[in-house]
């Protein structure tokens, strides 16, 4: 194994939960997805506002709980030997701990109930939420009541976690693939250094045998501390976060995971969108604006594309790529009044900068977590006859500039502004081509993620656009530095579109890195463009809701002027609804963020999260407390980020970064690392329901023409109504594709006019290239005869050169007989069908297949260090 594949990620024990119930106390039970191994939570039923856990840590076997629960039943009884009432009860079963909130009362632990599998990266299962249960702690002997409590559970529960709610066992959804990967590629000096002790003491039936685990099959697991921006149940979990195992701590994200399937002639690739929502000053539309004191900004989500080859499921030996950009408010004091109902409020800086102090702060974490160069697309309208949007670009600008005179050059802040709106009113002006040329400008600036050296296709065919490429060449692949953030007023419809350009730009290099495609460039009108296209317009539709109370008004299709005129009718119905929920339902959401995420924290004696009128105070920290240290003007990045960059600091190699790391060291077979397994369970039966759960949108099935002789390839240019959806959807078209089938099977008689006209009502306005694209599929040949009129008959069989681009008749050139002959592989001395030399097969396989005879006639071979140790492993896992 080399050493930088010698790491992987730890998979959590507990992934199915039972809660039991007793008088006095909750016991929690915890198990892995096997079985094998349990872990137990006590929770304290007899303290009324306190909440007391206690987690032994240990380890059980299926046999252990079996007794644990056993003695706890027994004993609970109110009359020993009773069996009619039982002292141990079950009260749910789940699949993962929220956390715990208090109101006024007692605690509330949140349990997930239901799940459903959104996505798979690399093996690792990434969960929707899909139900909850929220379960009162205290029992009704010792609760204090409060008339209020009731309704703080209602504001509470109006956060929906079932919606847009994510997380995984074994995968950390709060950090990019970049930043995952990286860790698991640390040297293996640094890991054995941050290695602590994983097994309980224990009786080792194999101690005689000298096989320890420490040995030289070891393989590092590595958990990373989760990013806390994009958490959001890191309150729910802090009051236990000290107590517990981490294997309790089951992290969740909120924003939107989407996965399709791109069949490339049969080779899955794995297109995955991942958005994660900030935590940090979250919020609605009109009530959450601009950035808070600490530099977080109103709707800043972060959104990351990922492609892997399906073929190849792990982490260590497949190939994976991915690319991050970032949407949010214009970093600024700046707000909007919505008591006057009117539908753009005038926008107002609250509070004067001059030295650009929020600003800085905003741009040091971005710095931090992505490198340089960071790049700013500022959509909002530059030539206004009333200065409404133009406002936050000139003080935006103004901003830019004075952090920029601090900063080396080569790391400045890159500003581009570009009125969006205008080109888009412009009927001279195309808003997707002069985005197309910013989509270049920036991934070549930023470069993109990918865990594997360049293709040799690259070398033998170069391309100038690909040896143009930035980011931060490593030996095992290339690095993202920087990163595009993108930001219209609202960060809905003009920001979802523009990322949309840049992310098919970024996903054509992706391909072309995986070696895919022979030039990194993808045409709209493909089959890969329009299951990218519909996958963010999820995405877009997803966080429009979310933040602005409707889908996205204005859509890609909008602004490539083809959307159907039943589009503008959805275009107002949709900004009638975004215009009632700002107006009407925005308070009460806001509210239900705030309490849900501990902004708001209620306590006796304090006005109530009602009683408030406004949220300012909760979200603006120095508005309650002034600060101990006052940030330089000047030097207003955090103190070693200029050393590593253009590397993002976060994912340096340094002492602050590895005290974020948890890492253990295991057996190679250890359930704990063992993501095959955990994937694959090959030791229980599975149903097709589990095994067939994930339903991802095909590009065959879904976006390819049902039409025979089409081309395969998911890059290739159709006709906007040709898809694979609008053929399936359309009786006219599935009896044309049922009469080409018969045509082809059988070759009638030529077809007359009248016929012919008849049989494509559908395609009577085509022009010249849709003509063309009949004939490739059907070739008429004029057949003439002496004496008699000329006679059409339509040849139904394709040409060799038509299927295989070459005359297989012809002979092969003198130079593509040299290059077969220098990269011919054939062991034979003479390629030919009379003689042949009988291949070499070396003395390890000769001892596998004697050792396989023996087998056969009874006598069994003795048994190697490997074998025993994965026989220790099967006999500690599921008996010990």
């Amino acid at each position: 194994m080399p050493a930088a594949a010698a790491a992987a990620p730890i998979i959590r024990c507990v992934q199915k939960l039972v809660l039991y119930e007793t008088r006095a106390r909750y016991f929690l039970v915890g198990s892995n997805h096997a079985e094998t191994k349990y872990r137990v939570l006590k929770i304290d039923r007899t303290e009324p506002t306190d909440l007391v856990v206690i987690d032994d840590k240990h380890v059980y076997t299926q046999q252990e709980v079996r007794e644990l629960l056993g003695r706890l039943d027994l004993g609970n009884r109110t009359k020993i030997g009773q069996k009619g009432s039982s002292g141990l009860s079950r009260a749910v079963s789940a699949f993962g701990v929220v956390g715990f909130v208090r109101f006024l009362e007692g605690y509330y632990i949140v349990l997930i109930t239901k799940r459903r599998k959104m996505a798979d990266i690399g093996g690792h299962a990434i969960y929707k939420i899909e139900d909850t249960n929220m379960i009162y702690i205290p029992n009704d002997t010792v609760r204090i009541t409060h008339p209020d409590e009731a309704r703080y559970l209602r504001i509470f529960q109006n956060v929906d976690l079932s919606s847009n709610f994510y997380f995984s066992y074994s995968y950390d959804l709060s950090h990019s693939l970049q930043y995952n990967l990286t860790i698991l590629r640390m040297p293996l000096e640094i890991l054995k250094t941050e290695t602590i002790q994983t097994r309980q003491e224990s009786f080792d039936i194999f101690e005689d045998e000298g096989l320890t685990a420490q040995g030289g099959s070891g393989v590092f697991g590595i958990c990373s501390e989760p990013y806390k921006k994009y958490v959001w149940n890191g309150q729910l979990l802090d009051v236990v976060k000290n107590t517990v195992h981490h294997d309790w701590l089951l992290y969740v994200i909120h924003g939107f995971c989407g996965q399709s399937k791109l069949l490339i002639y049969g080779r899955p690739v794995h297109v995955t969108l991942i958005a994660r929502r900030s935590s940090k000053f979250a919020g609605t539309r009109f009530l959450k604006r601009g950035a808070n004191s600490e530099g977080d900004v109103a709707n800043e989500v972060e959104t990351e594309q990922i492609l892997c080859d399906a073929s190849v499921m792990s982490f260590s030996a497949g190939s994976y790529s991915s690319y991050v950009q970032v949407r949010g408010s214009v970093p600024l004091y700046w707000s909007q009044d919505i008591s006057t109902m009117i539908p753009k409020p005038p926008i107002t800086l609250d509070q004067a900068d001059p030295f650009a102090h929020v600003v800085a702060l905003h741009f040091d974490q971005m710095l931090q977590r992505f490198g340089s160069p960071i790049i700013i697309l500022n959509l909002v309208k530059e030539r206004e006859k009333r200065k409404h949007e133009r406002i936050l670009s000139e003080e935006l600008v103004s901003a830019v500039t004075y952090l920029n005179q601090f900063l080396p050059p080569e790391h400045a802040i890159v500003y581009i502004p570009w009125d969006m709106a205008k080109y888009t009113k412009s009927k001279l002006c195309n808003v997707l081509d002069r985005l197309n040329v910013i989509a270049e400008s920036v991934v070549k600036k930023t470069g993109f993620f990918v865990n594997r050296p360049d293709p040799y296709c690259s070398i033998l065919r170069p391309d100038e656009k690909w040896n143009e490429l930035g980011g931060f060449v490593v030996p095992t692949g290339r690095l993202q530095t920087g990163v595009l953030r993108t930001n219209c007023v609202d960060c809905l419809d003009r920001t979802n579109t523009a990322q949309f350009m840049v992310g098919k730009c970024a996903l054509a290099y992706q391909l072309y890195s995986l070696g895919l495609i022979d030039k990194p460039n993808l045409q709209f009108d493909t089959d890969a463009v329009r299951l990218f296209e519909e996958l963010y317009e999820d995405h877009g539709d997803t966080l429009s809701l979310q933040y602005g109370g409707s889908q996205l008004v204005h859509r890609v299709k909008t602004y490539r002027k083809i959307a159907p005129w039943t589009q503008h009718s959805k275009d107002i119905m949709q900004t009638l609804s975004r215009y009632y929920s700002n107006a009407f339902s925005d308070a009460d959401r806001q509210d239900s963020i705030n309490l849900f995420l501990g902004v708001f924290q209620p306590a006796e004696g304090k006005p109530h999260l009602w009683e408030l009128p406004t949220d300012f105070y909760l979200h603006q920290k120095n508005t309650m407390s002034l600060s101990q240290t006052r940030r330089s003007y000047t030097y207003w990045w955090t103190q070693g980020v200029l050393n590593h960059l253009p590397l993002p600091y976060d994912e340096v190699t340094c002492t602050e970064n590895r005290r974020k790391l948890i890492v253990k060291r295991f057996h190679k077979y250890e359930e704990e690392i063992d993501i095959h397994n955990e994937f694959f369970r090959p030791y229980e039966i599975s149903s097709f329901d589990d095994t067939f759960c994930l339903a991802m949108t095909n590009s065959i099935r879904d976006f390819m023409p049902k039409n025979v002789g089409i081309d395969p390839s998911p890059f290739t240019v159709r006709k906007p109504d040709e898809t694979g959806k609008s053929v399936v959807g359309n009786k006219s078209n599935r009896e044309e594709t049922v009469l080409q089938r018969k045509t082809a099977a059988s070759a009638p008689p030529p077809p007359s006019e009248e016929a012919a006209s008849s049989s494509s009502e559908d395609d009577s306005g085509t022009d010249k290239e849709d003509e063309g694209a009949v004939s490739q599929r059907s070739t008429p040949v004029k057949m003439t005869d002496t004496g008699d009129n000329v006679k059409i008959t339509e040849n139904i069989v394709q040409s060799m050169k038509d299927i295989y681009g070459i005359n297989l008749s012809d002979v092969p050139s003198e130079d593509d007989l040299t290059i077969y002959t220098r990269i011919h592989i054939s062991s034979f001395s003479q390629d030919n069908i009379y003689e042949v030399q009988p291949p070499k097969v070396d003395k390890k396989s000769i001892d596998i297949f004697h050792a396989h005879i023996q087998a056969g006639r009874g006598t069994m071979q003795p048994l190697i260090k490997e074998d025993i140790l994965m026989y220790r492993e099967y006999i500690r896992n599921r008996y010990m």
